[in-house]
């Protein structure tokens, strides 16, 4: 089994001994033997941003009780290692699975929170825009250098988000998918054209969406319909990739999140989706949101038989982002403003420009499992409506 992904046990020794949540690790979790600052043994650890999914049974989320089996701590060590059926990267494989906390230490005496996110103050807008140049290039470089590039698949929706990273792996296969004539596909159609792209479209029907929802209910464990509205394309494109012979999907995700991109964070102290009165603090707040969503986004990809690949989410891509000032993220005229600045050049104008509907939206994904919920006699007038579709799909009522 193994014990760490993401990076070397050294390289996240160092992140914890210094603090230091963006040390360029690109996300991690697992087990770490001889954690520092801890005499107690081995410790889960999970990345500051939660970019690798990390689960304990739910009776040690405050502290990771020690094997029953161990007689000394290198057997209980290599108990660990094993396994021990109390924590896992995959919640299927736990009874009553809970995640670790993002920026969480969990040890045999307790659980602290090694490792915060930061909130440095706002650069000065050259600066700002010259580091998030500098940091997309890199992040998208290293994509297209990797050894397995040649196993990669982009998922590309026509937006500014996944077309910068479709430009990074200019030999990769473009994947979309959503319903016939949904503006996800049409997007997508027109930028792969503009860039002179190889695009494979995945037409989703209602009954890839009866099937696919049990699934994603399992491999994720949530059935809320807002998480599988947005799980679902994701899961169904990254099994037409798999089935294609690709391993490696990569994706735009954090764009929103890190540069803007959401309309609450436009006129905070008009929006009561936002606790925060600045644009840089709404952003704050959908940045700490991340752990969760990649969670189940990591986990979708995971049950299709892929791996992600997120470029815009590495370390040097979020700490240049979350220095930028409130005039290169959100206006009421434009949203990702300093994303946008840096695709000059690299992205037809039009591509660079396009407007993004959620995907959920955009693949018409939730307007055709609402239509599903509404045929098996679930009506908008009932509480809860599509969710109880969804409980009768898992239980094989409908």
């Amino acid at each position: 089994m193994t014990r760490l992904r993401g990076t070397s046990p050294d390289a996240v020794r160092e992140a914890l001994a210094a603090a230091t949540p963006l040390s360029g690790s690109d996300g991690f979790a697992g087990l770490l033997r001889n954690p520092p600052n801890a005499d107690d043994g081995p410790a889960l650890v999970r990345d500051v941003l939660g970019r690798e999914p990390l689960f304990v049974e739910a009776d040690q989320v405050e502290s990771l009780a020690a094997p029953e089996s161990a007689t000394d701590e290198d057997e209980g060590e290599d108990e660990y290692e094993n396994g021990n059926e109390a924590w896992s990267f995959d919640p299927t494989a736990l009874d009553d699975p809970r995640s670790v906390p993002a920026g969480a230490v969990l040890t045999p005496t307790g659980r602290r929170q090694a490792l915060a996110l930061p909130d440095p103050p706002a650069a000065e807008p050259t600066d700002a825009m010259a580091a998030v140049e500098a940091a997309l290039s890199e992040a998208t470089t290293a994509v297209d250098a990797d050894a397995d590039a040649d196993g990669l698949a982009v998922a590309f929706s026509g937006g500014v988000d996944s077309a910068l990273v479709a430009a990074g792996v200019p030999d990769a296969p473009c994947y979309v998918a959503g319903f016939e004539g949904c503006h996800d596909v049409a997007a997508a159609r027109d930028a792969a054209a503009e860039m002179d792209r190889d695009l494979r479209v995945v037409e989703i029907t209602h009954e890839d969406l009866r099937r696919a929802v049990p699934e994603l209910v399992a491999a994720t464990g949530r059935r809320n319909p807002m998480d599988l509205n947005i799980a679902l394309p994701l899961y169904l494109t990254a099994e037409a990739v798999a089935a294609d012979g690709y391993d490696r999907l990569a994706l735009g995700q954090g764009a929103d999140e890190l540069f803007g991109g959401y309309s609450k964070v436009v006129e905070p102290e008009d929006d009561d989706r936002v606790v925060a009165e600045t644009v840089r603090g709404a952003r704050t707040e959908t940045v700490r949101t991340l752990p969760d969503q990649l969670e189940r986004d990591v986990l979708a990809l995971r049950a299709a038989g892929v791996e992600p690949v997120t470029p815009l989410l590495a370390d040097v891509v979020v700490d240049a982002a979350l220095r930028l000032p409130e005039g290169l993220l959100a206006t009421p005229g434009e949203r990702k403003i300093a994303l946008r600045r840096a695709a000059a050049g690299d992205l037809p104008e039009s591509v660079r420009t396009a407007d993004k509907k959620a995907v959920q939206y955009g693949t018409y994904v939730s307007r055709e499992l609402d239509r599903l919920a509404r045929q098996a006699g679930f009506k908008r007038r009932m509480d809860d409506h599509v969710g109880q579709y969804v409980d009768a799909l898992v239980a094989g009522d409908v």
